[in-house]
């Protein structure tokens, strides 16, 4: 069976490291806070003004002044700072956050993103994932690897407006944990979800599909 939400994320979790500082995009990305590991120390930081970012908060806990980027309600920490998103953006800009877990719409076998509008579509603006992709040390994309109509969300080049090239390190999808190879364009097997077989992965994806 293809792996869940909370499987998808449980698994993006496995790439956060002691003392990095992490920054997670809208959708299941912000899932990863929940399973972050207990025997490590990692700072979560928030575009919009927030550094040491807590699990979700149970109802009995819901602030609605205290929110990520993507307008979601969260808890803070003993050790949480509040500052403004220029300060934010000045900490992405600077190449001081170790990781940014992200969604897509497509990724490119090159590792080129594209995961902020589509056209057409009405949207309230390109947010952060530009400066994140260009910022950060590394990328980590968490998606389905399909869209609805089932067609391949990995592809040998980006249909949809870039947010970034070159950028993409790693892929989590719902079949399961991948890395790029971008000098070759091809996807690297790393862990399979439970059910789901190599051949499986192949029909779905539209680049190259390797075991090593």
């Amino acid at each position: 069976m293809p792996w869940t939400r909370e499987q998808m994320a449980a698994c993006a979790a496995g790439e956060l490291q002691d003392g990095f500082y992490v920054n997670l995009g809208i959708g299941i990305p912000t899932l990863v806070a929940n399973y972050m590991p207990k025997d490590i120390e990692v700072v979560l930081q928030s575009e919009n003004g927030l550094l040491g970012i807590g699990p979700y908060p149970f109802e009995d806990e819901v602030d609605p002044d205290l929110i990520n980027a993507g307008k979601q309600t969260v808890t803070a920490l003993p050790t949480s700072s509040f500052f403004s998103s220029a300060d934010s953006f000045a900490m992405i800009r600077g190449g001081h956050i170790d990781l940014a877990i992200l969604g897509a719409m497509e990724v490119a076998g090159n590792g080129d993103l594209a995961n902020w509008t589509v056209p057409g579509k009405m949207i309230k603006g390109m947010g952060g994932a530009m400066d994140l992709v260009a910022g950060v040390r590394r990328v980590v994309v968490v998606m389905n690897h399909t869209d609805k109509a089932g067609n391949s969300k990995i592809l040998e080049r980006c249909s949809l407006p870039l947010t970034g090239t070159g950028v993409v390190d790693a892929i989590v999808s719902d079949l399961g944990y991948f890395t790029l190879d971008r000098a070759q364009g091809q996807l690297i097997v790393r862990q399979l979800a439970e059910g789901v077989d190599l051949a499986t992965v192949r029909r779905l994806t539209g680049i190259r599909v390797a075991t090593t």
